[in-house]
C-alpha cells in the first residue's frame, strides 16, 4: 500500500480554505492511501462554535465536497475515512484499507493489534518536548503521527509529523511550522533531525504572528520600545515574521530615561530596518501632575506606563496596526507590570518566555551577526520609572526566580523540596505573589503558549483566595 503523509495548515472555522489546502494536496499526489491532520472545528480550537448549527452544517458540507470532488481518492482526515465518495468514522477506530488493519486514534496504545497505527492529533507546541515525544513511541507496527500546522488562539499547532516502521525507527518527518507532504516508505530509514530549543521557539513564534495577522486582518504592528531587551526580541521577531515594512516602534521617553534607551532604540531599528516615531511623555506627565503633589510613588510610576498606553493605543488605532505587548513570563509572575499600561495590547509573543529564556533567544538571534545592539543584551534590566531604577530592586535576580518558576510550576516540585536549593523567604515570596498576581494576568492580552505550564494555558490559577 502506497501511503502519503500530508502534513496540512487549517484555519478555525474557515472551511473554503481547508478544503482548498486539502484538495491542492489530493491532486498533487497518487496513493492508495493520502493521511491528513484532524480537520474537524473540536481538534483545530473550535470552542464553542461547535454549538452554531449553521458552523455544523458547513462543516459537513467541507466533508461532502471533499468526497464528491475526489470519488477516486481514499483519504483519512484524521479519524474520519474518505472511500470512493463515501464518508465513515469507525466506531472502534479500526479500517480495513486495500487489505490492511488500519487503527486512527488521539492516543498512543502500544498494545493494539494492527497493520498500520495512526495517531492523528493536532498537537500543540511546547519546548523542549518534541524530540521526547517521537522517543517515547516505540512501535512494535508501522506508525505514523500527522498534526496539523496552525494556531487556535494562544496554541500553535507546529506539525512535526512523523513515521517510523515496526522496529521503532524513523521513516519520514516533517518540519515544524511548514505543511508538507511526503510519501512514505517503511523499509527506508532517515537520519531524525532534532533543532535547538531557541530554533524550535525563533520558528514557531515567528510563524504564530503571521499566522495570527493572516487570520484576524492585520497588516502592520506596532509596538513601544523602550531601549529593554524585551521590546527588543518582539521587534526582531516581528520583522522576521512580517517584514520590517509592517512593523513601527514607538521611542517614548521620560525625563528618567537614559540617553541609552534612546540610542539603542534607534540602533535597534536602523538593524532591523523599521520604522520608529518618537513621542515624549514627559510633557503629558507635567500636564496632568500640575496642581497635584509630588510624591514620587507608584501612581506616578504607574501614570507613565499609562501614558505610553495611551499613545501606542492612539497609533494602534489610526493606523490599524495591532499593538504587541512585550512582557516576558518572569514579570507576569509578579505581577510586574501595569494594567492599562504596558499590559495593553493584542498579542504578546514572548509573555511564555522566562526572562532567561528571552536572554538565549535574543543570543540566537544574534549568532550570525548583531541584530539586537549588544548594549540592549548587556544592560541591567529597568523600567526606568524613577532615577536609577533596576528590576532587581523589586525582584529576585532573575535566574533565582525563574528557576523557583520552573521547579514550581513546570516540574511540580513541593514548595519544601525547592528550600533546599534556595532561602525559605524567597521562595514563599515567589510563590505567593505568582498566587496574588493573577488577576492581572486575568486583563492582560492573548499570547502565544511555549510551555506546558502557560499562564496563558495550563496554569488556572484562582484570583479570589486565601491560601496564598
Amino acid at each position: 500500500m502506497k501511503i502519503t503523509l500530508a502534513q496540512t495548515r487549517f484555519k478555525t472555522g474557515d472551511f473554503n480554505f481547508n478544503y482548498e489546502r486539502i484538495a491542492e494536496n489530493l491532486q498533487s499526489t497518487v496513493s492508495d492511501l493520502v493521511i491528513f491532520p484532524q480537520a474537524g472545528l473540536e481538534d483545530l480550537g473550535g470552542k464553542d462554535l461547535l454549538l452554531d448549527e449553521n458552523v455544523n452544517k458547513a462543516q459537513s458540507d467541507m466533508y461532502t465536497k471533499i468526497a464528491e470532488s475526489f470519488p477516486d481518492k481514499t483519504m483519512l482526515l484524521g479519524d474520519v475515512l474518505i472511500d470512493n465518495g463515501e464518508i465513515s468514522l469507525s466506531q472502534d477506530g479500526f479500517y480495513d484499507i486495500c487489505s490492511q488493519r488500519v487503527f486512527v486514534a488521539d492516543f498512543y496504545n502500544s498494545e493494539v493489534e494492527c497493520d498500520l497505527y495512526i495517531l492523528a492529533k493536532n498537537r500543540y507546541y511546547t519546548m523542549n518536548s518534541y524530540s521526547d515525544f517521537v522517543d517515547s513511541i516505540e512501535s512494535n507496527m508501522n506508525f505514523v503521527f500527522v498534526s496539523a500546522v496552525g494556531m487556535a488562539d494562544s496554541n500553535v499547532y507546529a506539525g512535526g509529523s512523523f513515521a517510523k516502521n515496526k522496529f521503532g525507527v524513523p521513516v519520514a518527518q516533517l518540519p515544524l511550522c511548514q505543511e508538507g507532504i511526503q510519501d512514505i516508505d517503511f523499509g527506508e530509514t532517515i537520519d531524525f533531525k532534532v533543532s535547538s530549543a531557541e530554533e524550535e521557539v525563533y520558528r514557531v513564534i515567528t510563524f504564530a504572528l503571521k499566522e495570527y495577522c493572516e487570520n484576524t486582518g492585520f497588516k502592520k504592528v506596532i509596538l513601544g520600545l523602550s531601549g529593554g531587551i524585551d521590546s527588543a526580541l518582539t521587534a526582531a521577531l516581528a520583522v522576521k515574521s512580517i517584514g520590517a515594512e509592517n512593523v513601527k516602534g514607538v521611542l517614548m521617553p521620560s525625563m528618567f530615561s537614559s540617553e541609552g534607551s534612546v540610542t539603542d532604540s534607534l540602533k535597534l531599528a536602523e538593524n532591523l530596518g523599521m520604522q520608529t516615531v518618537t513621542e515624549p511623555i514627559t510633557p503629558l506627565f507635567d500636564a496632568f501632575m500640575t496642581g497635584r503633589e509630588r510624591l514620587h510613588d507608584l501612581a506616578e510610576e504607574n501614570l507613565q506606563a499609562r501614558l505610553r498606553a495611551l499613545i501606542l493605543m492612539f497609533h494602534s488605532n489610526r493606523e490599524s496596526s495591532l499593538l504587541l505587548s512585550t512582557g516576558n513570563k518572569s514579570e507576569s509572575a509578579m505581577g510586574f507590570g501595569t494594567l492599562y499600561g504596558d499590559l495593553a495590547g493584542g498579542l504578546n509573543l514572548i509573555c511564555d518566555l522566562t526572562k532567561t529564556n528571552v536572554y538565549k533567544l535574543s543570543n540566537y538571534i544574534n549568532k550570525a551577526g548583531e541584530i539586537i545592539p549588544q548594549a540592549i543584551i548587556d544592560k541591567a534590566p529597568s523600567a526606568e520609572l524613577h532615577p536609577g531604577q533596576k528590576d532587581q530592586d523589586r525582584l529576585p535576580e532573575y535566574a533565582v526566580l525563574d528557576d523557583i518558576l520552573e521547579m514550581y510550576f513546570e516540574q511540580n516540585i513541593p514548595q519544601e523540596d525547592i528550600y533546599k536549593k534556595y532561602d525559605k523567604s524567597i521562595v514563599d515570596e515567589v510563590i505567593r505573589k505568582t498566587y496574588r498576581m493573577q488577576y492581572k494576568r486575568h486583563q492582560g492580552c492573548l499570547g502565544i503558549r511555549l510551555t506546558e505550564r502557560s499562564f496563558c494555558g495550563g496554569i488556572d490559577l484562582p484570583v479570589v483566595q486565601r491560601m496564598f
